[in-house]
Protein backbone atom coordinates (compact mmCIF):
# COMPACT_ATOMS: atom_id res chain seq x y z
CA UNK A 1 0.00 0.00 0.00
CA UNK A 2 1.31 3.40 -0.96
CA UNK A 3 1.76 5.94 2.38
CA UNK A 4 -1.53 7.34 2.93
CA UNK A 5 -1.64 11.60 1.99
CA UNK A 6 -2.52 13.97 4.47
CA UNK A 7 -4.23 15.80 1.35
CA UNK A 8 -5.77 15.18 -1.83
CA UNK A 9 -5.62 17.21 -4.61
CA UNK A 10 -2.80 18.89 -6.49
CA UNK A 11 -2.44 22.66 -7.05
CA UNK A 12 -1.68 22.42 -11.02
CA UNK A 13 -5.14 20.50 -11.19
CA UNK A 14 -7.88 22.55 -13.53
CA UNK A 15 -10.25 22.81 -10.47
CA UNK A 16 -7.95 24.03 -8.07
CA UNK A 17 -6.68 26.78 -10.34
CA UNK A 18 -10.71 27.74 -10.82
CA UNK A 19 -11.00 27.67 -6.98
CA UNK A 20 -8.06 29.40 -6.61
CA UNK A 21 -8.71 32.12 -9.32
CA UNK A 22 -12.14 32.30 -7.61
CA UNK A 23 -10.69 32.94 -3.53
CA UNK A 24 -8.88 35.42 -5.05
CA UNK A 25 -11.79 37.81 -6.35
CA UNK A 26 -13.21 37.09 -2.83
CA UNK A 27 -13.02 39.56 0.13
CA UNK A 28 -11.50 38.30 3.48
CA UNK A 29 -14.68 38.34 5.07
CA UNK A 30 -16.18 35.94 2.02
CA UNK A 31 -13.25 33.74 2.37
CA UNK A 32 -13.95 33.71 5.73
CA UNK A 33 -17.68 33.10 5.79
CA UNK A 34 -17.16 30.07 3.12
CA UNK A 35 -14.55 28.25 4.75
CA UNK A 36 -16.22 28.36 8.16
CA UNK A 37 -19.91 27.67 6.70
CA UNK A 38 -18.19 24.71 4.52
CA UNK A 39 -15.86 22.94 7.76
CA UNK A 40 -19.98 23.35 9.82
CA UNK A 41 -22.19 21.72 7.13
CA UNK A 42 -19.60 19.37 5.56
CA UNK A 43 -16.25 18.92 7.86
CA UNK A 44 -17.67 18.63 11.63
CA UNK A 45 -20.26 15.56 10.93
CA UNK A 46 -16.98 13.50 9.69
CA UNK A 47 -15.17 14.36 12.63
CA UNK A 48 -18.18 14.01 14.79
CA UNK A 49 -17.84 10.61 13.86
CA UNK A 50 -15.12 9.62 16.26
CA UNK A 51 -15.20 8.06 19.22
CA UNK A 52 -12.50 10.58 20.12
CA UNK A 53 -14.32 13.40 19.84
CA UNK A 54 -14.13 16.93 21.56
CA UNK A 55 -16.32 19.78 22.08
CA UNK A 56 -14.02 22.19 21.34
CA UNK A 57 -14.08 21.89 17.71
CA UNK A 58 -17.69 22.62 17.67
CA UNK A 59 -17.49 25.49 20.04
CA UNK A 60 -14.78 26.91 17.85
CA UNK A 61 -16.79 26.71 14.91
CA UNK A 62 -19.49 28.79 16.69
CA UNK A 63 -16.81 30.75 17.94
CA UNK A 64 -15.79 31.69 14.68
CA UNK A 65 -19.37 32.09 13.13
CA UNK A 66 -20.23 34.29 15.89
CA UNK A 67 -16.50 36.84 14.89
CA UNK A 68 -17.94 36.87 11.31
CA UNK A 69 -21.36 38.34 12.45
CA UNK A 70 -19.33 40.60 14.97
CA UNK A 71 -20.43 38.92 18.55
CA UNK A 72 -16.72 37.77 19.61
CA UNK A 73 -13.34 39.15 18.91
CA UNK A 74 -10.55 37.82 16.64
CA UNK A 75 -8.42 36.64 19.54
CA UNK A 76 -10.94 34.69 20.68
CA UNK A 77 -10.85 32.97 17.37
CA UNK A 78 -7.69 32.42 17.65
CA UNK A 79 -7.44 30.73 20.84
CA UNK A 80 -10.11 28.12 19.53
CA UNK A 81 -8.24 27.77 16.59
CA UNK A 82 -4.84 26.58 19.04
CA UNK A 83 -7.58 24.15 20.45
CA UNK A 84 -8.28 22.51 17.64
CA UNK A 85 -4.81 21.99 15.72
CA UNK A 86 -4.22 20.42 19.10
CA UNK A 87 -7.51 17.93 18.27
CA UNK A 88 -5.24 16.95 14.85
CA UNK A 89 -2.52 15.09 16.66
CA UNK A 90 -4.92 13.33 18.66
CA UNK A 91 -3.57 9.53 17.88
CA UNK A 92 -6.35 7.25 17.55
CA UNK A 93 -8.24 9.49 15.13
CA UNK A 94 -9.24 7.46 11.77
CA UNK A 95 -7.28 9.42 8.85
CA UNK A 96 -11.08 10.75 7.73
CA UNK A 97 -11.32 12.44 10.96
CA UNK A 98 -7.62 13.35 10.91
CA UNK A 99 -8.39 15.43 7.63
CA UNK A 100 -11.58 17.14 8.96
CA UNK A 101 -9.91 18.47 11.82
CA UNK A 102 -7.13 19.60 9.62
CA UNK A 103 -9.82 21.41 7.37
CA UNK A 104 -11.82 23.01 9.99
CA UNK A 105 -8.62 23.79 11.69
CA UNK A 106 -7.49 25.62 7.95
CA UNK A 107 -11.08 27.29 7.98
CA UNK A 108 -10.88 29.01 11.58
CA UNK A 109 -6.99 30.04 9.91
CA UNK A 110 -8.79 31.64 6.78
CA UNK A 111 -9.95 34.36 9.40
CA UNK A 112 -7.03 35.70 9.72
CA UNK A 113 -4.93 34.31 6.87
CA UNK A 114 -6.98 34.21 3.81
CA UNK A 115 -4.66 31.83 1.59
CA UNK A 116 -6.07 28.92 4.47
CA UNK A 117 -8.80 28.73 2.54
CA UNK A 118 -7.02 26.82 -0.06
CA UNK A 119 -5.43 24.65 2.25
CA UNK A 120 -8.81 23.30 3.96
CA UNK A 121 -9.84 22.30 0.22
CA UNK A 122 -6.83 20.09 0.13
CA UNK A 123 -7.55 18.70 3.39
CA UNK A 124 -11.51 18.80 2.91
CA UNK A 125 -10.92 16.10 -0.40
CA UNK A 126 -8.95 13.78 1.73
CA UNK A 127 -11.34 14.06 4.30
CA UNK A 128 -13.96 13.69 2.02
CA UNK A 129 -12.69 10.61 -0.06
CA UNK A 130 -11.41 8.65 3.62
CA UNK A 131 -15.21 8.74 4.65
CA UNK A 132 -16.41 7.69 1.49
CA UNK A 133 -14.40 4.76 0.26
CA UNK A 134 -11.79 4.03 2.91
CA UNK A 135 -8.07 4.45 2.45
CA UNK A 136 -7.14 1.21 -0.25
CA UNK A 137 -8.45 3.04 -2.81
CA UNK A 138 -6.67 4.04 -6.18
CA UNK A 139 -5.41 7.20 -6.98
CA UNK A 140 -7.75 7.95 -9.92
CA UNK A 141 -10.49 7.31 -7.65
CA UNK A 142 -9.44 10.12 -4.80
CA UNK A 143 -8.75 12.13 -7.65
CA UNK A 144 -12.00 11.43 -8.80
CA UNK A 145 -13.53 12.73 -5.20
CA UNK A 146 -11.37 15.44 -4.89
CA UNK A 147 -11.97 17.02 -7.94
CA UNK A 148 -16.48 16.38 -7.32
CA UNK A 149 -15.79 17.81 -4.04
CA UNK A 150 -13.69 20.99 -5.04
CA UNK A 151 -16.56 21.90 -7.91
CA UNK A 152 -18.87 21.93 -5.27
CA UNK A 153 -16.83 23.47 -2.56
CA UNK A 154 -16.59 26.39 -5.89
CA UNK A 155 -20.28 26.43 -6.18
CA UNK A 156 -20.92 27.33 -2.63
CA UNK A 157 -18.24 30.33 -2.47
CA UNK A 158 -19.66 31.40 -5.78
CA UNK A 159 -23.41 31.64 -3.36
CA UNK A 160 -21.61 32.64 -0.35
CA UNK A 161 -20.07 35.51 -2.21
CA UNK A 162 -23.46 36.73 -3.73
CA UNK A 163 -24.67 36.65 -0.36
CA UNK A 164 -22.14 38.38 1.45
CA UNK A 165 -22.35 41.08 -1.32
CA UNK A 166 -25.87 41.57 -1.02
CA UNK A 167 -25.92 41.94 3.19
CA UNK A 168 -22.09 41.30 4.39
CA UNK A 169 -23.74 41.65 8.07
CA UNK A 170 -25.38 38.68 7.98
CA UNK A 171 -24.84 35.02 6.17
CA UNK A 172 -27.73 32.51 5.73
CA UNK A 173 -25.80 29.61 8.27
CA UNK A 174 -28.84 27.24 7.74
CA UNK A 175 -28.87 26.93 3.62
Amino acid sequence: MAKLRKMLGSPDSPYIISLMRLIETQSKHTISCWAVFYAQQVMLPIYEKSALKSDCVKSALETAQAYLVKEKKLTEVKAAAKEVMAQAKQPGLSPSEQAAVRAISSSLSSISTPTSALGMCFYAAAALAYDRVGTEETDSMYEQIAAEECQKMYQRLQEIAVEDEENPAKIDWNC
